[in-house]
């Protein structure tokens, strides 16, 4: 009869103990070493044979049960982002996970694309975090925010135009963006403007409100302020400056810099010049933006850091009974170049 051959025996799991022999030191030392705890004086050669050790061994410390000795974990829960930010948000997001690395928190990106608040609040609860960001795709509410708190959360934080009950808010008002660029074109004498609203799915939240504040801003001053689809497409762009003349607008702020400079550019191909017959504007102020003929006008966004939004999160979670904070997020001023 044949014979199945025989598995390799498990590799047997390294422990801290053997960390501990491997590298002369006691149990705790290790502990202390790969926590990061601040509160030991460890020399610096001990700290470097401790992590050689555990390298060789393959040795990684438990997150669960580190978790249990400090009573909760170091897990902050970002939710990820199916919406196109743009250069501008993606990095801030960046820096902010880099910042809470720094903190020896562990980012975790969570994708949470058609979940209500509720079901994403359970999702996100049993994960455990310590802290969790709410990018403002999903709108939570106050009983939200208490399902995660008692399930350890001891940060809860909200982006978006306005503050949920019981965590802190990042206000991101996107209303000055649009009122900022308003404010611009009228002074300049533009009073026929098209908005462009994109029509990817999930801009609503950055779109919508800045038509908001483009026609408050507007709001007694004569002004026609004309909403206008557009894909982030050659072609969508190519198809609206087909018919730009029969609209009868005088400039456009077309949402950012990116939907800006393909609409210009499919204005310019079909031989509408720039800003004669129509003033181009858009947001966040980039780079290429300068490099374009005409000079792209745009609104400058000045954004609140990562590193200042990840130490509010390491306060939050140091002193969880402090009152819930609120801090603007954006900043907006015109920024006048040569297509306006």
């Amino acid at each position: 009869m044949s014979q199945s051959p025989k598995q390799p025996a498990a590799r047997p799991i390294p422990t801290s103990a053997d960390v501990a022999r491997l590298a002369g030191v006691s149990r705790a030392t290790v502990s202390y070493v790969l926590n990061n705890t601040s509160a030991v004086r460890i020399s610096e050669p001990t700290r470097r044979r401790v992590r050689e050790a555990a390298e060789e061994l393959g040795y990684v410390p438990h997150a669960a049960a580190r978790s249990l000795r400090a009573g909760h974990t170091r897990i902050v829960l970002l939710p990820t982002s199916h919406v196109p930010v743009g250069p501008l948000f993606s990095r801030f997001f960046n820096e902010l996970q880099w910042a809470l690395r720094r903190l020896d928190y562990t980012v975790v990106q969570y994708g949470s694309l058609g979940l209500s608040g509720d079901q994403a609040a359970r999702a996100w609860a049993e994960l455990r975090p310590v802290a969790v960001i709410s990018l403002g795709e999903i709108t939570l509410s106050p009983q939200n925010v208490e399902v995660l708190k008692r399930s350890g959360a001891r940060a809860v934080i909200t982006l978006g135009p306005s503050r949920v009950e019981g965590a802190h808010a990042l206000v991101m008002d996107q209303r000055e963006v649009g009122g900022c660029a308003a404010a611009h074109l009228l002074e300049r004498g533009y009073h026929r403007i098209g908005v462009i609203m994109p029509a990817e799915p999930g801009l609503e939240m950055f779109s919508g409100p800045r038509l908001q504040g483009i026609r408050e801003a507007a709001a007694g001053r004569g002004a026609r302020i004309e909403p206008l689809a557009m894909s982030y497409t050659q072609e969508s762009a190519a198809a609206l400056a087909g018919r730009w003349r029969g609209l009868g607008l005088d400039a456009v702020f077309a949402y950012n810099d990116e939907y800006a400079m393909l609409l210009m550019r499919a204005l310019q191909d079909a031989g509408i010049d720039i800003p004669g017959e129509t003033a181009v504007m858009g947001a966040d102020d980039l780079l290429l933006g300068t490099l374009l003929r005409p000079r792209l006008s745009t609104v400058q966004v000045e954004m609140t850091t990562g590193d200042r939004l990840a130490a509010l999160v390491d306060h939050a979670v140091r002193d969880p009974g402090a009152a819930p904070e609120q801090h603007d997020l954006i900043a907006a001023r015109a920024v006048h170049r040569e297509s306006s």
